[in-house]
């Protein structure tokens, strides 16, 4: 039995395939053009090896998979974003907010604290956002609450250190600032506010991997990629893999003194 209420076994199924669109997206096979595509750090690849003892096609193997990783954290960070479009009472703009979710008869932020409006930044980790970057999204958050008294404005993490609820302080230009409307929500307190569930983000963990064996087991194959970089690499160098951080020397420093000659 169907046990998420908040939430369609269909349009879960559908959010699932689009995440997994967006995986596929990046499966594309990659060649030197593209692995060099925002130019690799070549002495990184050169330590990497000496000191994790691994073999020329571990690194490139290794550097690869890394920046693909990055791109599909965007893929899980549409995951954790996009299912509230199918969320009563919630919306993802298309700019701005992440989610905003209303109720007429109010929202109980925390501890009898009601207002009729949240406006939520969602972040996959808790550590993704240095100082610089959590001051500017505390201000967002201050300048929205100076235009709507009605308002709470949400820091959810999908990965918080604790499950938590609480006020979220932080210091700008050395000066500490909290306010109680300002707050740092883990992902499983923010869908038990939006759906009244306490368990619902414990039933998408538990129905999530079953969702994707059933999407993959009715989507065209997912292929992995063949990669031609490292056959690449030793062209230019005429198979000497001596000559391999040569090699990646001219993928990061080609117009630099001495390497372009």
């Amino acid at each position: 039995m169907w046990d998420l209420g908040f939430i369609s076994e269909e349009d879960f199924r559908e959010h699932v395939a689009n995440t997994i669109n967006a995986y596929a997206d990046n499966l594309v096979s990659y060649d030197i053009k593209k692995f060099n595509s925002n130019i690799v750090d070549p002495i990184k690849l050169i330590f990497d090896k000496s000191v994790y003892r691994m073999s020329w096609e571990e690194v490139i193997k290794s550097e690869i998979f890394r920046q693909r990783d990055k791109s599909n954290n965007n893929s899980i960070g549409y995951f954790h974003q996009k299912i509230f479009n199918y969320v009563t009472d919630c919306e993802v703009p298309q700019q701005g907010w992440d989610v905003i979710y209303r109720q007429k008869k109010g929202v109980e932020v925390h501890d009898g604290l009601y207002v009729s409006k949240v406006y939520v930044e969602m972040k996959n980790k808790h550590n993704t956002m240095n100082s610089a970057s959590a001051g500017k999204t505390y201000m967002k958050m201050q300048g929205q609450l100076l235009k709507d008294d009605d308002c709470a404005c949400l820091l959810v993490e999908a990965i918080a250190k604790h499950s938590q609820n609480s006020q979220w302080d932080v210091t700008v230009d050395g000066v500490k600032q909290g306010h109680k409307l300002i707050r740092r929500v883990s992902i499983d307190k923010f869908y038990e506010l939006v759906t009244g569930d306490p368990n619902a983000f414990y039933k998408i963990c538990a129905t999530l991997p079953g969702t994707i064996d059933y999407v993959l087991g009715n989507v065209p194959d997912v292929q992995a990629p063949s990669d031609t970089v490292m056959p690449e690499l030793l062209e230019l160098i005429d198979g000497d893999r001596a000559a391999m951080p040569t090699a990646l020397y001219l993928l990061g420093f080609y117009e630099y003194i001495g390497f372009s000659e």
